[in-house]
């Protein structure tokens, strides 16, 4: 049957026939098999942890060098403290329920979606509509189903199907009372048992650890890497000589005790990731200075209004047009979608599979202004691989505030201003008498009162005589200021600097899941045989860049061979020499499943000569030049200055009889 999810030439993605390759060239494996495999941990092996090596490469190029970031590496342990105040140790959970009668813990929104998906899946059946193919993933659930009773294909009233399908397009937006309202509603049950389960519960994803030996220091393996950056703010300011805007950008891992990880690299434990923060002058209206050079960029936006609507189908919208009409909160921010989606097609992603979409208003934290996903479509469905959100003031804010250090901007101002503010103060010769060691909170109180406020409390002290303020931090939180104690006042200063709280633009990459997207598009198979898979990737990220191949195993022609690869050595250019005895069709096919672009041939008229062939993977087109020509097309594609159909414009065409038959006998 036909799959929705397709490959870059358009075939039926065979998700085994991918995992089957993916596993047998080594690029990845789960970790300490020998040991018994551990879910949601990953090790790499050479070809993706050098396909990460290059993605990291032109991520850094791309953003760190071309927006002049300061690159940090901060700690990966964190202690209690700071994720206290950041409010992760509060609110960075995932919901799950308990089977109460086995035990198992399961994550409650995968638990409704793969409920709704059933069901769905279940109604296309019985209407006869085409369906994917099965993976080895689904027959896995339906092994488990069928421990709860065989599943039978039962057809959905219209509005019931609408309505699951609005629900699973809506699922994110939901808070755990909804979720549970829904397994309720819906007799969601486990569907590995048939039992009931437990109201969801939320439960905090961080890995506590402890600093030292006593016990006394807790702390974290960081969830993200944004936290270091942000405690490191007044050394990166002043790094940048006190000038805004600017942005601080750091790679590292991070770490997540997920309920229940799955899907392979896309919800795992342990993972690289890359996050910038951006620091804005909250009065500059959040502008960016490059900003006209791309407001006419169009970009694929799922907006808030047409996910409301149940709609998963994004439109095209200029970035210009999408920031003037407030659809995108600010100049900042569009202009890094806009960079993001450019570095997607950078390294090779399919665009087509490729959308950003804004979270609903209860995703999104209080403090956030506006935050966009950028999600590519895999076999698994449309996974978020970058966030980019507005996060205003918050972070430095309640650092500042727990630590008492200032995580601020100081600004000479050009010319001194005169400003008339209201001024609270208490009278301290009374205060301390009356509040002993708490004055200094109740001033603190005061000080943290708004202008607008300040006036109203001056009206009310010159009326009644005194006034109530909140002090959370007292044992009484509401005090009581007679106008002996304290006074308000409308005050004249000369102000030369001008302090505030810059405002964070943060783009965040989920990189194992971006890897992992990026080798779905890249995979294909020969038309003329489906069991020759092909890696697509770009030369500017493909972890090997050349395959050297003699053409016969021949003593004569290994000094060429020695020849190429140090002058591959001199231009740093990573290569793989294949010298077996197979047919060098084979050859070819079986280095085209590790992505490597180009092939260069030393044949007998290589002897004769001294010219070479260079083959381009995905066409497995020829050309014949001499090496340095060779190597000098091999370096411009590497590079990202020349596609190989450019190569063909200047290089002369070959095609050797030899080589001809050895491609058509390849398997």
């Amino acid at each position: 049957m036909a799959t929705e999810y397709k490959t870059q030439k358009g075939q039926d993605f065979d998700r085994a026939a991918f995992e089957s390759l993916v596993k047998r060239k080594n690029f990845y494996w789960q970790s300490f098999e020998p040991h018994g495999a551990v879910k949601g941990l990953f090790d790499y092996g050479h070809p993706l942890a050098t396909l990460e090596a290059e993605f990291l490469t032109i991520w850094r190029d791309h953003f760190v060098r071309k927006e002049r970031m300061q690159e940090l590496k901060c700690a990966m342990i964190t202690p209690y403290d700071v994720f206290k105040a950041s409010g992760h140790v509060e609110k960075f959970a995932d919901f799950m329920c308990k089977d109460p009668k086995s035990g198992e813990i399961l994550r409650t929104d995968h638990l409704i979606k793969d409920f709704l998906e059933a069901r769905l899946k279940s109604d296309k059946e019985a209407r006869g509509e085409k369906l994917e193919d099965s993976t080895e993933a689904d027959a896995k659930k339906k092994k488990k189903k069928v421990k709860a009773g065989a599943a039978v294909a039962t057809k959905l009233d219209d509005a019931v199907r609408e309505k699951y399908e609005f629900l699973l397009a809506t699922l994110d937006d939901y808070t755990g009372p909804d979720m549970g309202a829904l397994i309720k509603e819906h007799d969601i049950r486990n569907p590995a048992t048939g039992n009931e389960v437990e109201p969801p519960v939320p439960v905090n994803l961080m890995f506590a650890t402890q600093i030292g030996a006593t016990g006394k220091e807790p702390a974290f393996l960081r969830p993200e890497t944004a936290q270091g950056q942000f405690l490191s703010f007044q050394h990166l300011v002043e790094y940048n000589d006190n000038k805004m805007p600017f942005a601080s950008a750091s790679v590292g891992y991070s770490f997540r005790n997920e309920l229940s990880p799955r899907s392979g690299l896309l919800r795992v434990r342990e993972f690289l990731m890359a996050e910038i923060e951006h620091y804005v002058d909250p009065e500059s209206g959040k502008k960016h200075p490059k900003f006209k050079q791309v407001r006419y960029v169009k970009l694929p936006l799922l907006s808030r209004s047409i996910q409301s609507e149940g709609g998963s189908k994004p439109a095209f919208v200029s970035i210009g047009e999408a920031v003037d009409s407030k659809l995108v909160d600010n100049e900042t921010l569009g202009y890094f979608l806009v960079r993001i989606a450019l570095f997607m097609d950078r390294i090779g992603v399919d665009a087509s599979k490729l959308r950003f979409r804004q979270h609903m208003q209860n995703e999104m934290a209080h403090y956030a202004a506006d935050c966009w996903d950028c999600e590519l479509l895999t076999s698994y469905g449309w996974i978020e691989c970058v966030g980019c959100a507005d996060r205003s003031a918050f972070d430095l804010t309640v650092h500042s505030e727990a630590t008492g250090v200032p995580l601020h901007v100081r600004e000479v101002l050009k010319e001194p201003l005169r400003i008339q503010e209201w001024d609270a103060q208490l009278d301290k010769k009374k205060a301390g008498p009356k509040f002993k060691k708490d004055a200094g909170k109740v001033q603190a109180a005061l000080d943290k009162l708004d202008q607008d406020f300040r006036e109203k409390l001056s009206l009310t002290l010159d009326k009644e005589g005194k006034i109530e303020i909140d002090v959370p931090d007292m044992e009484i939180p509401k005090v009581e200021l007679d106008k002996e104690i304290v006074k308000i006042s409308k005050e004249t200063r000369t102000v030369s600097t001008r302090e505030y709280v810059p405002n964070v633009i943060e783009p965040s990459f989920g990189i194992g899941r971006i890897l992992y997207s990026l080798m779905e598009h890249a995979y294909w198979t020969r038309e003329d045989d489906v069991a020759r898979s092909v890696m697509s990737f770009k030369p500017t990220v493909a972890p090997i860049k050349v395959l050297l191949v003699p053409l016969q195993k021949d003593v004569r022609l290994m000094p060429l061979v020695e020849e190429i690869e140090e002058k591959l050595d001199e231009r740093h250019l990573s290569y793989d020499t294949d010298t077996s005895g197979v047919s060098i069709g084979k050859r070819y096919s079986r280095n085209d499943e590790l992505g490597i672009p180009c092939g260069i041939t030393v044949d007998y008229e290589s002897l004769e000569d001294g010219t070479f062939t260079l083959r381009d993977r995905d066409s497995t087109k020829q050309v014949r030049a001499k090496l340095d020509d060779i190597l000098d097309a091999v370096e411009s594609m590497v590079k990202g200055k020349e596609t190989f159909s450019d190569v063909q414009k200047r290089l002369p065409a070959y095609e050797g009889k030899e080589e001809k038959e050895e491609e058509v006998k390849a398997a």
